[in-house]
């Protein structure tokens, strides 16, 4: 559980319009989000004290709060990639227990893909080639090779398949058929995913997220502020963070990814075993990362990845532990940051509130445990979250 006396609760979370949003800008999709998060909790503005934001700009938090017309007394910046939204939900966990605050907005607000339409690179993430990565970038060494060269080492070390991949993309997509907010929902079989086109050796394109606009928002609050909300909560059962590397030099093992120690923290703290989540919603950049991060979570063991997604595994309909359940980044949104899309998921379906794509128990209620988990920079950090209704 979070460090302090106090527990925490999700209890508001919204996705901004996504997609292919043009005309508009990332600011108004933070204010969009907000204001439905809000909505959905049925709590005042005035009431959030604390926020979290990360992607607008140096002075992101300042910037968004100004914005929505907030005046927090706790805030949060960090920025770690994909799992920034992880990390800073477990930093507001913390401090909402330890009574530094009461209730807590994470917010994020993307326009990637209607940048490149437009021609412009406000709000898209810029790596230049300064600090640890001047000794790479030099040569080409891409942000998706990166990812490439390390499902390349998993294939030759654990006899992981090209095919075995092709079937996380193959059932993320057959997720997102079941979700009406998904950008793509036609089904793709192994064979789509093996003819596409080449994008970095062994990854086609299928094997690759998809870029979109779109926001999301997370309010998380104390337990006394519960019962004054129009949701049933979400708690906040554990939380951990874990910061592994920049230089792919410096990483000890490409089949090891650092959820390996994020989610053995959470898990610990929550004081739950992985066999005992009934769903997951794992940053998916790229085939490769869903995989290796079941593993290190500890759904299945080193190098048996490859085994445990085939045979439907992952879908929401037949599948024993329901991945991505709205289609993930392959299929259903990518906005840049996408690590709160993953929260926003996870609650709404322990609340079951998810529609089509509802994972139910054998009785026909909705699940109680969830875990999600995000990864930032090319396996440079992670987050994980377990949440329980």
């Amino acid at each position: 559980m979070p460090t302090g006396s106090r527990k925490v609760a999700i209890t508001g979370v919204a996705l901004a319009d996504c997609g292919r949003v043009d005309g508009t800008t990332p600011y108004a999709l933070h204010a969009q989000a907000a204001r439905r998060a809000l909505a959905d909790a049925g709590l005042d503005r005035e009431l959030v004290d604390g926020l979290a934001s990360a992607g607008t700009g140096t002075l992101a938090p300042a910037e968004i709060a100004e914005y929505l017309g907030l005046r927090p007394t706790w805030v949060d910046s960090t920025s770690v990639g994909g799992s920034t939204w992880e990390v800073m939900a477990a930093h507001a966990a913390d401090a909402i227990a330890a009574g530094h605050a009461n209730a807590v907005l994470l917010v994020y607000g993307s326009t990637a893909r209607a940048d490149i339409k437009e021609g412009r690179r406000t709000g898209t993430l810029s790596f230049g080639a300064r600090g640890p990565l001047q000794f790479e970038v030099p040569y080409g060494h891409t942000l998706i090779a990166k990812y490439a060269m390390a499902a390349r080492r998993h294939m030759i070390e654990h006899g992981t398949t090209i095919e075995q991949l092709a079937q996380i993309a193959v059932q993320a997509r057959a997720n997102a058929a079941l979700n009406p907010e998904a950008m793509f929902r036609d089904p793709i079989t192994v064979d789509d995913v093996l003819s596409g086109p080449m994008i970095a050796d062994p990854f086609t394109k299928l094997h690759c997220c998809i870029r979109s606009d779109g926001g999301a928002a997370v309010l998380l609050v104390a337990e006394e502020y519960v019962r004054d909300c129009r949701t049933a909560p979400v708690w906040v059962l554990g939380t951990g963070e874990f910061v592994s590397h920049v230089s792919m030099s410096e990483w000890p093992d490409f089949t090891v990814s650092p959820a390996a120690v994020s989610g053995r923290l959470a898990f610990e703290r929550a004081g739950v075993r992985p066999e005992e989540i009934e769903l997951a919603e794992i940053y998916d950049a790229f085939t490769y990362m869903t995989l290796v991060t079941l593993e290190d979570l500890g759904f299945c063991g080193k190098g048996e990845g490859g085994s445990f997604v085939e045979k439907g595994r992952l879908r929401v309909e037949g599948g024993d532990l329901p991945v991505n359940t709205d289609g993930g980044g392959l299929s259903a949104q990518h906005p840049g940051m996408r690590g709160l899309f993953l929260l926003v998921e996870g609650v709404r379906q322990l609340r079951g509130e998810a529609g089509a794509r509802q994972v139910r128990r054998p009785d026909g209620s909705a699940p109680g445990l969830a875990v999600a988990s995000g990864t930032g920079g090319w396996f440079c950090s992670s987050g994980t979250v377990v949440l329980g209704r």
